[in-house]
């Protein structure tokens, strides 16, 4: 919509992708003192959210160059390189909890506060991913990627990479991720758990149907009938399911231990 640079050659994609970052880490910050964390524990996910980042964005650039092999004809990482969410997603998350427990056994190996403190802390990540997320399709917006069908309509917005009108899907996800941003918040302040797995699941139904609305090339999978951000979906979909009855097993289980002791 807007992909020009407005100040010191930076745009608009780069500002709500920053501001993405600095939404996430606020919130948690914010919400994991509302549930009393053990403030060792917040600031060791903070240094790791930071490396995390890093490593989740260059994972971004790299899947993005991996979907664009047929529409470039080869592996190129350039200026003209986006980046994916899955692809960050994926990255960012398994350095985190790579870091978290690799390294984290080291920093708590006397009271082991990070493993008491992961599930609560995967309950924020889920309210802290969306809102990041939300802010990022807002860039996708004024970038122009991500677009939904070219038409011609009073709903339609100008895309300037391909010099047409289009579907602001961007805009409809950037609303549903604020949605889920609301939802997760409230569950985190009534003490709910099994966020993360809620995410997963939501959010996954969300982008296997939104897909069906986007007109971007996004190569293709082994399975021909699926996109890869589809085939990421239904694998995002399992997951949640893995993971909901492994954390409720868990859970379960330390508080039969928990009454045990008591």
């Amino acid at each position: 919509m807007y992909p020009y640079p407005i100040i010191f050659g930076i745009d608009l994609y780069t500002v709500f992708l920053c501001l993405g970052i600095i939404g996430a880490i606020v919130v948690f910050r914010l919400y994991s003192d509302r549930i009393k964390m053990n403030w060792r524990v917040q600031n060791f996910c903070i240094l790791v959210a930071f490396i995390s980042i890093i490593i989740g964005y260059l994972s971004a650039v790299f899947f993005q160059a991996l979907y664009d092999i047929e529409s470039r004809g080869a592996f190129i990482i350039d200026s003209q390189t986006g980046a994916t969410f899955y692809g960050g997603l994926i990255g960012g998350a398994g350095c985190f909890i790579g870091l978290y427990f690799g390294v984290g056994s080291f920093v708590f190996n006397k009271d082991k506060a990070h493993i008491s403190a992961f599930f609560p802390l995967a309950d924020i990540a889920a309210a802290s991913i969306a809102i990041a997320h939300g802010f990022g399709r807002i860039g996708c917006l004024m970038a122009g990627c991500c677009h939904g069908k070219v038409v011609d309509a009073w709903y339609s917005v100008y895309m300037p990479a391909i010099n047409a009108k289009a579907v602001p899907l961007q805009l409809y996800e950037a609303l549903f991720l604020f949605a889920l941003f609301g939802f997760f918040t409230f569950r985190v302040f009534t003490r709910r758990s099994c966020n993360l797995p809620l995410y997963m699941a939501l959010y996954g139904v969300w982008r296997f149907v939104i897909e069906y609305f986007r007109s971007d090339d996004r190569g293709s999978t082994l399975v021909s009938f699926l996109s890869p951000s589809q085939f990421i979906a239904v694998l995002m979909i399992i997951g949640s399911v893995a993971l909901f009855f492994g954390q409720r097993a868990i859970m379960t289980k330390n508080a039969a231990k928990k009454v045990e002791n008591e």
